[in-house]
């Protein structure tokens, strides 16, 4: 029976990297899939990994239908054993069910990598919609870390080191400025405290109230 297993976990948990080796396991068997993404980092119809993997992909965007593109490519005589579907967080909660159909009534494996929750805690839809559908919802067993050295359960946005509460859901983060809106992961008491690794590292710096006092 063909199933649709969502991999989920933080940033920096290794879900891009995962999607890509999942993809090239089934590809050296002989395998013929489908791979899908929608606002990586590395920009439009790309799959790209933190250790320099990389992928083309076929772009979703608003309004497209997963469904129907298998559909019209078995139609055509092509061959699609698998679908690997990467930052599906982002995908609308109908695209969700079309993946569902797909695996129903097309009996081709899905293999679904996102993230659960944004910047606010909140699930993306995507991903909510995946919990509730998906026949088995993994966590990613790369662990990512804190600035504090425990394990990172959160996803914070940041700018200029501070992190930032309001704002819309989706936002691609500048992987070229630092200073720009980015993304860093943090333990839910950092989170909670809304303390980054650059404001730790500030406030290590400042010297304490008696500090140079006679």
């Amino acid at each position: 029976m063909a199933e649709l297993t969502y991999y989920c976990g933080t940033m920096d948990s290794g879900k891009s990297t995962l999607a890509l080796q999942t993809a090239h396991n089934h590809q050296s068997r002989g395998r013929s899939g489908v791979i899908f993404t929608n606002k990586d980092r590395g920009g439009p119809g790309m799959i790209t990994s933190r250790l320099g993997l990389k992928s083309e992909a076929i772009e979703v965007g608003v309004g497209f239908d997963l469904h129907k593109f298998i559909v019209d490519m078995l139609s055509r005589g092509e061959r699609v054993d698998f679908i690997i579907s990467d930052e599906t967080q982002f995908f609308d909660p109908e695209q969700i069910e079309q993946l569902a159909r797909v695996v129903d009534g097309l009996g081709i494996d899905v293999y679904a990598f996102g993230i659960l929750t944004d910047f606010r805690t909140k699930l993306f839809p995507g991903s909510a919609r995946l919990v509730e559908l998906a026949d088995r919802v993994l966590p990613l067993q790369v662990e990512a870390l804190c600035w504090c050295g425990v394990r990172a359960t959160h996803n914070a946005r940041v700018a200029y080191g501070q992190m930032i509460t309001e704002g819309e859901q989706v936002v691609v983060g500048d992987t070229e400025d630092p200073d720009a809106i980015g993304y860093e992961v943090l333990c839910r008491r950092h989170h909670m405290r809304r303390v980054t690794s650059r404001s730790a590292r500030a406030a290590r710096a400042e010297p304490l109230p008696f500090q140079g006092l006679e």
